[in-house]
C-alpha cells in the first residue's frame, strides 16, 4: 500500500543535489570568465541580435519577417565561426565555446543556430544551465 507521502512526493520535484556547481560536469568552472554565463545576459544577447537584424530588415527589406530570419541565422553563423560570439553577446559579455568534441567551429555554429531558430531545443535546458541546441553542437555560453 502507498503511504501519503509517497503519493505527494512529486510535489517536491525531482532529486537535487544542492552541491552540484552548474557547469562542472562539462569541464566549466564555478565562477568567473569562463563559467556558465547566467540566463539573463543569454537573454539579453539574444534580443539585442534579434533587433538588429529586425532594423537591417525594416530599414533595407520592407521590414520582412523571413528576411529577419535569414539575417539571424547568417550573422550567427558568420560572427560565431570568425569571433566566438555574435554583435549582442559581445555587448552582454558572453560568448559561446567547445565543450567537447572536434568539430570545426563552423559546423558547431551551423548546428547550433539551425537548432535556435527552431526555438524548442533553445528552452530546453540540462542542469548545467546548457540549452539542447548548445548540447547538440558541443558549446557552451559562458563568460566573456
Amino acid at each position: 500500500m502507498n503511504a501519503r507521502k509517497d503519493l505527494a512526493a512529486w510535489l517536491d520535484g525531482p532529486p537535487a543535489d544542492d552541491t552540484y556547481v552548474r557547469g562542472s560536469g562539462i569541464g566549466l568552472p564555478a565562477d568567473g570568465p569562463g563559467s556558465v554565463a547566467p540566463v539573463a545576459r543569454r537573454f539579453g544577447s539574444l534580443v539585442l541580435d534579434w533587433a538588429v537584424c529586425a532594423l537591417v530588415s525594416w530599414a533595407f527589406l520592407n521590414y520582412d519577417e523571413i528576411a529577419i530570419l535569414v539575417l539571424f541565422t547568417l550573422v550567427n553563423i558568420v560572427m560565431l565561426t570568425m569571433f566566438g560570439c555574435t554583435g549582442g553577446q559581445l555587448l552582454c559579455r558572453v560568448r559561446v565555446v567547445p565543450v567537447r568534441g572536434h568539430m570545426p567551429m563552423l559546423v558547431r555554429a551551423v548546428i547550433r543556430t539551425a537548432l535556435l531558430v527552431l526555438v524548442i531545443p533553445a528552452v530546453v535546458w540540462n542542469r548545467d544551465l546548457q540549452p539542447m541546441h548548445d548540447v547538440a553542437a558541443g558549446t557552451a555560453v559562458v563568460r566573456a
